[in-house]
């Protein structure tokens, strides 16, 4: 029991949680909450639990004028943060095609019939750019949280995670994530983070941009010169993302949860590009270019998919493990799924756009003739279904690295988890 100015509670615990209910001559002390978000099973669980904990206390000396009222428990939640490929970014796409009239072939999912709107997808998100689309991994998560909450937004870097007071600072209009964690945090118990960051520090978009231009302009190879670059910034990026997980973690303790009542998941970043070798179009040509939406030489296809996303995913694992922190390792995500894969194809007017055969991953749109080039290179619809079937999967998995891999021939439900030794 625990006394209160005002009066006492009675206090239960049922299934390693506290619940405290009003009988006569005893108050809770706790503050009621009101229960937001999206209910799931777990609300509709307290209520059987509150109604058979109201039996078991009338079954008591209580008298029955003396109901026994339940004090419900904080909404549970799921939280991702960080940047485009966890916001949702492309998710307004299914797959790629070459029409840029009407639907594009049904893979265009902002087209209401007559004209285009991306807020079909990105809701207000849409306006400031942060582009948190309605498929982005955190909203398919199945699970048995109350509540989902995306604060990622499309461009951040580590410094838009952490809170003002710690020198993060706000982006697009929003306040640093870490500022918007600690109120989610007051008002729920929250059971899961989900964290992808650091590539927006380390400079991708302009390591593709560079690449692309060194394909179609400069008829060059850009992997040695970036790899000096990468070289030069990665150990201050991993330090500032090891930093980004502390101040997640104060902003945790501060409302009272402590590092074993919830999990935090740092991921690593999937290739958008395959390999040389398993590139469909020629690398003479054009048709990379203007067909595929994929202008990168095969070495320096190579090296961005078995140099440069091994080598952050191995420094953010590490920082996983520093952190106590779980690592979902998401470099072989797309494989075969990439833009300009020879086991994936365009969608077109007679192939249809589809989660077994269509590309997982938005082209290059240099021209903006279907949408922002700030969508090139992400996960698309497709590839968002896949990272939230892996996030499903890792909820039953509570300890442990784990890489996310999909199936070939098959849609995003076949996504499966390897435990990393």
């Amino acid at each position: 029991m625990r006394h209160s100015a005002m009066g006492r509670a009675l206090r239960v615990l049922w299934r390693g949680r506290t619940m405290e209910f009003a009988v006569p001559g005893f108050r809770s002390s706790l503050p009621r909450r009101p229960v937001t978000g999206r209910p799931g099973p777990a609300s509709r669980a307290r209520r059987a639990l509150g109604g058979a904990l109201a039996l078991l206390l009338g079954a008591t000396a209580v008298p029955t004028a003396y109901a026994a009222e339940a004090t419900e428990p904080r909404p549970t939640a799921v939280v991702s943060m960080g940047d485009s490929y966890i916001s949702g970014e492309a998710g307004r796409w299914r797959g790629n095609s070459l029409t840029d009239a009407g639907s594009r072939d049904g893979t265009d999912r902002a087209w209401t019939g007559t004209a285009y709107d991306p807020a079909r997808v990105y809701g207000a998100t849409a306006a400031n750019g942060c582009h948190r689309s309605d498929s982005a991994e955190v909203n398919g998560a199945s699970g048995t949280a109350d509540a989902l909450f995306n604060l990622a937004c499309s461009g951040a870097t580590t410094r838009n995670v952490l809170r003002a007071a710690s020198g993060g600072v706000a982006y697009k209009g929003e306040a640093p994530q870490a500022d918007q964690l600690a109120v989610i945090a007051a008002r729920h118990d929250v059971e899961l983070i989900a964290l992808s960051i650091g590539g927006n520090d380390l400079g991708f978009a302009s390591i593709i941009e560079k690449c692309a231009k060194d394909y179609i302009v400069w008829y060059s190879y850009c992997h040695d010169d970036q790899q000096v670059l990468v070289d030069s910034r990665i150990d201050t990026v991993i330090a500032d993302v090891a930093r980004t997980v502390d101040d997640i973690r104060a902003v945790m303790s501060a409302a009272g949860q402590a590092p074993s009542s919830y999990r935090l998941v740092l991921q690593s970043y999937p290739s958008p590009i395959p390999r040389g070798a398993e590139n469909r179009y020629a690398e003479s040509g054009w048709s990379r270019v203007s067909t595929g939406g994929c202008p990168f030489w095969n070495k320096d296809s190579d090296w961005a998919r078995d140099s440069l996303v091994p080598q952050l995913a191995n420094r953010l694992r590490a920082v996983a493990t520093a952190k106590g922190a779980q690592f979902l390792d998401l470099r072989d995500m797309l494989q075969g799924r990439e833009v300009c894969a020879s086991a994936s194809r365009l969608v077109s007017a007679t192939q249809p756009a589809s989660g077994t055969a269509s590309e997982w991953a938005r082209w290059i749109d240099s021209d903006s003739t279907q949408g922002p080039v700030q969508e090139s290179m992400h996960p698309n619809h497709y590839g968002q279904l896949g990272q939230s079937r892996c996030l499903t999967l890792l909820l039953a998995e509570p300890t442990g690295h784990h890489t996310c891999r999909n199936t070939r021939g098959s849609g995003p439900s076949g996504m499966y988890l390897t435990r990393l030794s």
